[in-house]
């Protein structure tokens, strides 16, 4: 979550027993902490208020302007970019593709799994700038988590497949197109079933909580942890379920595919090293491969590594009772990571020469007619290295130097 903060579920009383327990409860959290027996931000949930209360800690951090100034505005820029740009990729390898291949089919995935997450970060946006107060009920809180981790994941394991289709282009250029496009909607299908059974997890527990002391509702920025469990060192009962699922996600959907990547950038370089191409096409690739191996470090760097870190480091610290210091951190790493909706487009541009093509073109409001009369007659032309010109079939000059 994003700002993992301990609560008390049960009270020992109710009603006004409750609120008049409250000092007592805070002095022993205080006395807990100082004797080392339990470090955290704890606060009460008085049953029939169906309220939690927190300690001032938290409560700064949630009127801070990090969470509501500077988060929202990163998700802005997210949605301002990314939308646009994933939107107009998809109309590419959908409208304007005529020959699908399996890059195309993972980046038309990738495309896909970012456009799904983009339109919901304006709930993201109006949940921050409101003040961390979510006013769209738990339902729709646990589908904005459940898509931004989706995304997150999707994009690993998608960009894991692409790094591993370029280099068994690079290794075996002469593998049948129609094999390869039927392993890649094959791959692409499974990834998209495992991201929809992983991210289930996600619905089971609560994600929405009220904070009185504020008058807010958050949503997936505060767990829940029991008095009884807080009081016996067993928080662990209570972040269990989210604690199993990002460590299993964490080396399913991060580590593993890291691996593969990592390995398959290292095959294509040394395979491009010993190619027996010609220079002129072993540069070309050469370029290819670099430019890819940068864009994919970029994103990794900026938006995967230190936020499956920071969750991984998060939950171990909060299933050990422990205070999560880099909190600020923390929640900025996992902001952070919804830009790979926009770094991505860069991938899809940078890689594919076919797909920059098309994408100046329908900029340009070229049809895919006049496109291909562009072709065919820009084909019948022969280019003079020496005049610096092209000419047609015949001899005559048909265009002059560019």
């Amino acid at each position: 979550m994003l700002c993992v903060r301990c609560s008390v579920r049960d009270a020992a009383s109710k009603g006004v027993a409750n609120l008049l327990e409250l000092p007592l409860f805070t002095q022993e959290l205080k006395g807990q902490a100082v004797n080392g027996q339990q470090r955290g931000f704890v606060g009460l949930l008085v049953p029939d208020l169906d309220s939690v209360y927190v300690d001032p800690d938290t409560m700064s951090t949630l009127k801070s302007g990090l969470t509501t100034v500077f988060l929202p505005l990163v998700y802005v820029f997210v949605f301002a970019v990314g939308l646009p740009s994933n939107a107009m990729a998809i109309w590419v390898f959908v409208f304007r593709s005529k020959k699908f291949h399996p890059a195309a089919i993972y980046m038309a995935n990738l495309a896909l799994a970012d456009l799904l997450f983009v339109i919901w970060v304006p709930l993201k946006i109006a949940y921050h700038f409101n003040g961390n107060n979510w006013t769209f009920g738990e339902g729709m809180c646990k589908v904005l988590v459940g898509f931004f981790y989706g995304n997150m994941y999707s994009s690993i394991l998608f960009i894991a497949c692409l790094s591993v289709q370029r280099y068994w282009v690079v290794a075996h250029p002469l593998t049948q197109q129609r094999t390869d496009n039927r392993l890649a909607i094959a791959v692409s299908v499974c990834i998209w079933a495992f991201i929809w059974i992983s991210t289930t997890p996600l619905f089971l527990y609560q994600q929405a909580v009220k904070i009185s002391e504020l008058n807010i509702t958050t949503c997936h920025d505060v767990n829940i942890i029991t008095r009884e469990n807080f009081e016996k060192g067993s928080t662990f009962l209570d972040v269990q379920k989210p604690y199993y699922y990002f460590m299993v996600m964490a080396g399913l959907a991060f580590f593993i595919p890291c691996v593969v990547i990592i390995t398959a950038y290292v095959l294509m370089m040394r395979k491009l090293g010993h190619s027996t191409m010609e220079r002129s096409n072993a540069s070309k690739n050469r370029r290819r491969a670099i430019v890819l191996i940068i864009t994919v470090l970029v994103t990794f760097l900026v938006c995967f590594i230190p936020s499956n870190v920071m969750l991984v480091v998060h939950y171990a610290l909060l299933g050990s009772g422990i205070a999560n210091n880099g909190y600020g951190f923390y929640i900025t790493t996992l902001c952070l990571a919804s830009l790979n909706s926009c770094l991505d487009p860069l991938l899809y541009y940078f890689v594919s020469e076919e797909f920059r093509s098309h994408v100046k073109n329908t900029l340009l409001c070229r049809s895919s007619r006049t496109v291909e009369r562009m072709r065919v007659s820009f084909s019948s032309l022969k280019y003079s290295k020496k005049s610096n010109t092209y000419t047609s079939s015949t001899g005559h000059t048909d265009s002059s130097t560019i």
